[in-house]
């Protein structure tokens, strides 16, 4: 039915409305048509065929003959699976606290959480091998303190692949939390206490449960991520801890056999669209992009989310019970001031965790620095004397600088275009029901789930056919295939807890829909818009697969040349390049924030 608007106009007709919207996700949908589905479909179709071209279900007979693919597999799920499960654990001190500091503190304290981002993937890896290593620093330290009398082995085994990959992970589950604990008002808390709960009873019956789509949609993100790696497993893991992308690249670099590594890939495809299902029915869709948990009240319609939603509710009703009892014996203890000693001890107890597992996160980008000023010709522990030459040595070399500004480069302008295409049709999943909708996020974030290296070869076929090989356009357009799914989750996680009201009240006043996006939405969801850009703009710096194929070895990124490096000599100018980097990023931060003060001052 047609409507007046305020300025007398009609309201839109459904066919406009429909055209409206599939304008909003339409682009995002076309894009990822033409270079993702496209290329990956090349390499998917080779699994159905032999040497000689024929149509044939060799490759998947393979699979189910030999055991050991499901094997790695099973590996490759546990090992997202433990990662997930450490980065939210880890990352949810950390984002609690950064929601409920001052804004000051919240800048200085993100840069520790930001740390392993702005250090190179490769650097980082090749860090930890030296920290855990037999005679690295952390057994050295332990053994001259007398707490071990042999060294620990700490790497080449499935915990070195624990500490490489939670370390890389976590910031992301931190910032997905901190995007939507940023947007629970605090007066919520200061209720409950006003009613007679305290602290840790009211953390867990009403922060916590407004929490939960923050780590909903961590984890998701952690877990598809990290099925996708293959470098940290490869240096820091054993035999054991072979991951199913090193099988695939094995097959294409190794063996050439493109139909095998095919069917692999459809063997992952399918274990992640099940996980994908049981967690729709468990959580929802709309909790993976930060939205509320489905209520499943009907044990017949969604058993799994039934049980799941009992599950949940007994255990926040049982850490309130817990915390409850806890509150009552330090009153017992403590009969005078008890809720403040109550308050003070917990608010003790989150910076301590919180500091922790943040100097777990800072500390290894802060060991490459001593080591870039070494005078060996190795990266090792500890540093030997002190000299400038390997800075020297990156000023001499103009192929790190190009390479340097080209990552950037690219970098800013596929995440420009990735939120451009993203945070449209993020809109359009928080805000707008229609048919298929699950289908359409799944899609939408189906590029973190498909193997970079499938990617990165498909685009290659393509690319070769319309002459981008080699070239920077091709390599913003790749990169921009993953940046697209980050934008959506994050994006989605703020604007689904977004209390459209306020957008109600806009119009109310007379603001046009334009208006109201730019004045009200917009400024109320920005942590969440430059989370999103951040995210995006960090995977397509630190990028390496597509890198290493569409180039041609005409262009170089960075991470592609400290690779390149990496392959020829491990040496300290790995480390100069890291610290040039961490540098800049911490300044530009910092600057970034004291503009962004000064400004409100102003206004």
């Amino acid at each position: 039915m047609n409507i007046a608007t305020q300025d007398g106009s009609r309201a839109p007709s459904r066919l406009s409305r429909l055209v409206t919207r599939h304008g909003r996700i339409a682009p995002a949908l076309l894009f990822l048509a033409v270079f993702f589905v496209l290329p990956v479909s090349m390499l998917f179709g080779l699994s159905f065929l032999d040497s000689d071209g024929t149509l044939t279900l060799e490759h998947y007979q393979r699979l189910w003959d030999k055991p050991v693919y499901m094997k790695v597999l099973g590996i490759t799920l546990k090992t997202a699976a433990w990662t997930t499960a450490l980065c939210i654990l880890g990352g949810y001190p950390i984002a609690y606290l950064l929601a409920t500091v001052a804004k000051t503190t919240r800048a200085r304290l993100t840069i520790l959480v930001l740390m392993p981002f702005w250090t190179s993937f490769l650097v980082r890896t090749f860090a930890w091998i030296v920290l855990l290593g037999r005679k690295g620093a952390v057994n050295t330290f332990l053994l001259d303190i007398g707490v071990i009398e042999q060294p620990i082995k700490m790497i080449f085994n499935f915990t070195g692949v624990m500490i490489g990959m939670s370390h890389a992970l976590m910031p992301l589950a931190v910032l997905t939390m901190l995007s939507v604990m940023e947007g629970i008002d605090a007066n919520l808390s200061k209720a409950g206490s006003t009613m007679g709960a305290r602290g840790g009873q009211t953390f867990w019956r009403v922060y916590f449960p407004l929490s939960v789509p923050g780590i909903a949609a961590g984890g998701m993100l952690v877990f598809i991520t990290s099925l996708g790696f293959f470098i940290t497993p490869a240096l820091l893991g054993g035999a054991r801890d072979s991951m199913i992308v090193q099988t695939i690249i094995f097959q294409i670099k190794e063996i050439l056999n493109w139909g095998f590594a095919g069917a692999i890939g459809v063997l992952l495809m399918v274990a992640v669209l099940i996980i994908f299902f049981v967690y729709d029915k468990l959580l929802g869709l709309s909790t993976l992009s930060g939205g509320e948990a489905k209520r499943a009240t009907s044990l017949s319609k969604n058993p799994i989310g039934y049980v799941g939603a009992q599950v949940g509710g007994m255990f926040t009703r049982g850490m309130g019970t817990l915390f409850e009892w806890i509150g009552l014996a330090i009153e017992r203890i403590f009969p005078r001031r008890a809720d403040k000693r109550h308050a003070d001890s917990g608010r003790i107890a989150i910076w301590a965790v919180g500091l922790l597992m943040m100097a777990f996160l800072a500390l290894p980008a802060l060991f490459i620095i001593p080591v870039s000023f070494t005078e060996s010709g190795f990266l090792g522990w500890p540093p030997q004397g002190f000299s400038l030459k390997w800075y020297q040595a990156l000023a001499d070399t103009p192929v790190w600088a190009n390479a340097a500004l080209r990552s950037f480069t690219v970098a800013i302008l596929a995440s420009s275009l990735g939120m451009l295409l993203g945070v449209p049709a993020a809109f359009m999943l928080a805000r707008s029901s229609f048919s298929g909708k699950g289908a359409v996020f799944a899609f939408l974030v189906s590029p973190i789930i498909i193997p970079n290296i499938f990617i990165a070869v498909g685009l290659f076929f393509l690319y070769a056919k319309i002459g981008l090989v080699g070239t920077t356009i091709g390599l913003i357009l790749g990169h921009t295939v993953l940046a697209i799914p980050y934008v959506v989750i994050t994006v989605l996680a703020v604007v689904k807890g977004y209390d459209q009201n306020l957008d109600m009240a806009a119009f109310t006043l007379g603001a046009n829909r334009k208006q109201t996006l730019l004045r009200v939405t917009l400024p109320m969801i920005r942590s969440g818009m430059i989370a999103a850009f951040m995210f995006a703009f960090i995977i397509s710096f630190d990028e390496l697969t597509i890198a290493l194929f569409v180039t041609g070895g005409e262009v170089t990124t960075l991470p592609k040349q400290m690779w390149d490096d990496a392959l020829l000599r491990v040496s300290p100018a790995l480390a100069a390049v890291a610290t040039l980097l961490l540098l800049f990023m911490s300044a530009f931060i910092l600057v970034s924030e004291i503009i962004k003060r000064r400004a409100a001052k102003r206004s």
